[in-house]
């Protein structure tokens, strides 16, 4: 038996297969409020993940990881790219032609949630800021309320962190919302520290090296 066909028997932390796709869709959507469920906030609960998550497992998914609950389920999962100037480029050359038809830009100014995320699903580029060069990987990382807390999280991002180093990628960054005070506290936990960024967003950029001491 190959080292990530194996049959799971407690909760571990496994390499990505084409069948976990549909539970990166529903974990990402669950934990898309500050950490909480954001069914009620965006009707087309396939959105987030359209953004966020997929189209990481689809271009790379030797750097998609899950949880495995123990039964072949996954319950949280960490993706990234190891080079996000490459990953932006794929991204409006490849991944928007295959979605844009579901997910049109907006019109106008975005005036609802959903409308501001599908203004960031149509501007890949802000993904690139000069201040991120030493941290040219980013990732985005998840786990469902009910696994949190457990360790899993530091499993999956040391998982991550080690592919990334072994490909010779030195940093790694991450964005996210100020607002989402407990992740902030995952990430100082795990090594994370703030970087300064020009963005005007409600946002923080954080960042560290791929070795893991």
């Amino acid at each position: 038996m190959g080292q990530d066909a194996e049959v799971t028997l407690s909760p571990a932390v496994r390499r990505y297969r084409p069948d976990d796709r549909a539970a990166l869709y529903d974990i990402c959507i669950r934990t898309a409020h500050e950490g909480g469920d954001a069914r009620d906030v965006y009707p087309d609960h396939d959105l987030l993940a359209t953004i966020f998550a997929v189209p990481y497992a689809v271009l790379e998914p030797e750097l998609t990881f899950v949880l495995d609950d123990g039964a072949g389920n996954a319950v949280g999962y960490v993706v990234g790219t190891a080079d996000t100037a490459r990953f932006v480029e794929w991204f409006r050359s490849t991944w928007l032609p295959q979605i844009g038809e579901r997910y049109p830009a907006p019109s106008g100014p975005p005036a609802t949630p959903t409308e501001s995320m599908l203004n960031l699903l149509h501007t890949p580029e802000r993904m690139i800021w000069p201040e991120l060069v030493d941290h040219p990987a980013h990732l985005h990382i998840d786990l469902l309320p009910e696994w949190q807390g457990r360790g899993f999280g530091r499993a999956l991002m040391h998982r991550l962190l080690d592919e990334l180093n072994g490909q010779g990628v030195p940093g790694v960054h991450l964005c996210m919302s100020i607002a989402n005070t407990r992740a902030r506290a995952f990430y100082d936990r795990v090594g994370f520290r703030e970087l300064t960024v020009p963005d005007p967003g409600p946002v923080w950029y954080l960042g560290r090296s791929t070795v893991v001491e």
